[in-house]
């Protein structure tokens, strides 16, 4: 019960029952994962134990990562500070090389003015927002951790990583590991100033524009206010929402491909609604954390899912260019907010591109910045949001009243149809019906739909070469993460970074 693993010895005593032995006999423990199983009418907490009888715990030295100093070493430019980024700069430092990260962005600490100004007075900065900045779209994310990609490189690892740079020692065994951005930002911080303290460098206000080329290979890049750095290598880590990186690569005859990505609103619900709706009670238990829901369904030939739940959370602007609404979810460590808000997302393809006339290699960006602006003016400006209470929106009503919300620049009473294309409307519609059916108390008009949420992936995929990870036409550049269409999340990308900064190395090696 939930009470009891809170309770040290209850715990033990839990244990000692479970191995049958004594409670004195229990002489240590160590968490290998911890989860809830909430579909018995009381939730449980599931634990995986290491567990010592009689014996004095194994002493477990802490990870250290082994950093040199790369001061004068040979270089690898970075594009971009994100997760992809950062942690190819740590590793490539472990190789015993040099990162130089370009990030068009803020820092951390100056880059939360910018993101004050979207909140409370509308105003986009291109080059310094809730998606580019130090840390990348993440940092104000909420530094959710768990990830399914664990074929592609080492999680543990990652995990291990963020908890020396100070995450609490629980991402290491939490089954749906979680920072919170409240505390996302000084571990970044973190990151940054071992990365310069090693030799490497960290540039803020630094935009990539051009890629220098000699035949087929990277010789340099090509920066905003007209300077040049030449290099070997470019790790390619801008992120899912650089449309201008895209432009440049496809304007260069740099091969990009449009790519499938999925689209919709945010669904926010009381979190006291969530509780009640997935841990069978009227009121939570203190021992356990606000609730979190996972729904997919097929609907019209088109997936349906909730994406990046975010339980006592707030919806925030992430647009990152005037004229455009686009929203996403975060949540502070404690999970603390009234609210619960989740993407809620329709699969769309090239064939929904093309009957828009959007064709070609950024034929999903265009399409995607095209739903965006729809939101903007449905929005009346400032980045208020169109937003439908939920009934409503099935029925199609337009809602007399708005409940209240955790996005702060404000909901305008709109048609969430005149928004979305009719396709991703319709499969929508069903879909809330029928998770109503699969989660109690889902689908009600205490719900409401914020759009839009659009930045799910990269409409673009930068092609790459499986083994080497280079670019299929362009020697010494390697597309990275998110922003490649190779990663969705801050561990993906994390190891999808690793994984580029070792490529970079053995390339520099031939």
């Amino acid at each position: 019960m939930p009470a009891q693993a809170a309770d040290g010895a209850a715990l033990k005593r839990s244990i000692a029952d479970n191995c049958g032995v004594a409670a004195h006999r229990i002489t240590g423990h160590k968490i290998i994962k911890h989860s809830i199983d909430a579909r018995p009418k009381q939730p449980k907490i599931v634990l995986q134990l290491e567990v010592s009888i009689d014996e004095v715990p194994p002493l477990e030295l802490p990870f250290t990562p082994q950093l040199n100093n790369v001061t004068n070493a040979r270089h690898v430019v970075i594009a971009g500070a994100g997760p992809a980024g950062l942690f190819a700069a740590l590793r490539l430092i472990e190789l015993g090389y040099k990162p130089i990260i370009l990030e068009r962005g803020k820092d951390v600490r100056n880059r939360r003015r910018d993101l004050a100004a979207m909140n409370k007075e509308g105003v986009v900065n291109p080059e310094s927002n809730y998606c580019f900045g130090e840390g990348g779209a993440g940092t104000y994310s909420d530094g959710k951790l768990y990830t399914r990609s664990t074929k592609r490189g080492d999680v543990k690892r990652i995990l291990q990583l963020f908890h020396f740079f100070g995450a609490e020692e629980n991402v290491l065994y939490e089954a749906h590991p979680h920072i919170g951005t409240n505390k996302l930002p000084q571990i970044i911080t973190w990151m940054r100033e071992q990365i310069i303290a090693c030799g490497g460098e960290v540039l803020f206000g630094h935009k990539l524009t051009g890629i220098i080329t000699d035949g087929d290979s990277v010789a340099g890049v090509k920066l905003a206010d007209g300077s040049s750095i030449s290099c070997q290598s470019l790790i390619l880590a801008t992120g899912h929402s650089a449309r201008d990186i895209f432009t440049m690569l496809h304007h260069q005859g740099i091969a990009v491909e449009s790519k499938p990505f999925a689209l919709g609103v945010r669904i926010e619900h009381p979190q006291l609604l969530v509780d009640m709706a997935q841990y069978n009670c009227t009121i939570r238990d203190e021992h356990l954390p606000p609730a979190s829901y996972s729904l997919v369904s097929q609907e019209n030939g088109r997936g349906v899912f909730s994406f990046c739940m975010c339980p006592g959370g707030i919806i925030a602007p992430a647009a990152t260019a005037p004229g455009e609404v686009v929203v996403n979810g975060w949540s502070p460590s404690k999970r603390n907010n009234p609210y619960a808000n989740s993407g809620t997302v329709v699969s769309v393809g090239e064939a929904d591109f093309a009957q828009y006339n959007f064709t070609g290699p950024l034929a999903a960006m265009h399409y995607q910045q095209m739903v965006e602006q729809q939101a903007y003016q449905a929005g009346g400006g400032n980045l208020v949001a169109p937003a439908q209470r939920m009934v409503d929106f099935t029925e199609g009503r337009l809602s007399a009243t708005l409940p209240a919300c955790s996005y702060l620049p404000g909901l305008r009473s709109s048609a969430i149809k005149d928004v979305l294309p009719p396709v991703v409307n319709a499969a929508l519609i069903k879909a809330v019906v029928s998770f109503g059916r699969k989660m109690k108390g889902y689908f009600t008009n205490d719900a409401v739909l914020v759009a839009t949420e659009s930045r799910t992936s990269s409409p673009v995929r930068i092609p790459r070469d499986n083994d080497t990870l280079q670019h299929t036409q362009l020697k010494g550049l390697f597309p990275c993460a998110e922003g490649a269409g190779y990663a969705g999340g801050i561990v993906s990308a994390a190891i999808d970074g690793e994984r580029c900064a070792e490529a970079a190395v053995k390339y520099s090696l031939i």
